[in-house]
């Protein structure tokens, strides 16, 4: 992947409009943080890229080199390189994980790839992630931990070696050990044609996987895009900043951040200061 762009990008879920003219630009070999509070579009914008169908485009177009692949069913994205960690990995009973993860594999390939080299690439990636071998003979996700669940997400990025990794909120849930193996088999991947773009609510992430770039979405639209020190001036000064500099209200029915997450404090000390006066 050269670059993917996505312009004046209309979304709409059950009748809602989610995005509303989101535009955007990733180049091969960024790293891109998309922040913004909960349940202003960031989770859609990851969704319909990857080709969701519960989302409906109304408008706008998703470029890739060139190539605009909102007629592209999901499988046709992902050979293509695009890939999603989902924020909520799905249990499916009945697929033993090692079975997925092999036709995945093979899905991207043109010759079958064989069974010893097959195991031998899994068995590097799991040891990797602290995962044990006896989870392949699994069924996907079922009986999980939530944290199993998602190094079982960077598990099969690293399987997959996409040109684009969308990570959605990987880290929650997650203990600092696992924290610290996500982030280095992120910063192993990395190269100049490897993109990342990754939503987080925790400047953890961000510290260890060191974005070249970052991106602010509220109210459907992406209003700020930058270099990193968006994420600290975010981390400790919350949004309010960009309500008063930019004159955009903040749809607050729909901001219901976590309690620890970026932007929190610095939300409550905003809203102190202004309670003060």
């Amino acid at each position: 992947m050269d670059t993917l762009i996505f312009r004046n990008l209309h979304v709409s879920v059950d009748g809602k409009e989610i995005l509303k003219g989101v535009n955007g630009t990733i180049h091969a070999g960024e790293t891109i943080a998309l922040l913004g509070p909960n349940g202003h579009g960031k989770s859609t914008l990851l969704s319909v890229i990857m080709g969701n169908p519960k989302y409906r485009v109304t408008d706008g177009e998703i470029l890739l080199d060139g190539k605009n692949i909102l007629s592209m069913h999901v499988d046709e994205r992902s050979k293509n390189g695009i890939f999603l960690a989902m924020q909520y990995p799905s249990e499916v009973p009945g697929v033993v994980n090692a079975d997925f993860l092999k036709a995945a594999m093979n899905a991207h390939r043109e010759e079958p790839i064989k069974l010893f080299e097959f195991y031998k690439e899994m068995e590097k990636a799991s040891s990797k992630m602290s995962i044990p071998m006896d989870m392949a003979t699994r069924y996907l996700n079922e009986g999980f931990s939530g944290g199993e669940k998602k190094r079982n997400e960077i598990l099969q990025m690293m399987l997959l070696k996409p040109s684009l990794a969308m990570l959605d909120e990987i880290d929650s849930g997650l203990d600092v050990d696992a924290l610290t193996m996500v982030s280095q088999a992120i910063e192993e991947m990395k190269d100049a044609k490897r993109s990342f773009f990754v939503v987080s609510h925790y400047a953890r992430l961000y510290h260890l996987i060191h974005p070249t770039r970052a991106m602010v979405m509220i109210n459907g639209k992406i209003v700020l895009d930058g270099d990193p020190s968006l994420i600290e001036r975010i981390d400790h000064e919350g949004y309010e900043w960009i309500q008063d500099e930019l004159g955009i209200q903040i749809k607050k029915e729909e901001m219901t951040m976590n309690s620890t997450s970026i932007g929190t404090c610095g939300v409550k000390e905003s809203l102190n200061r202004k309670e003060e006066k």
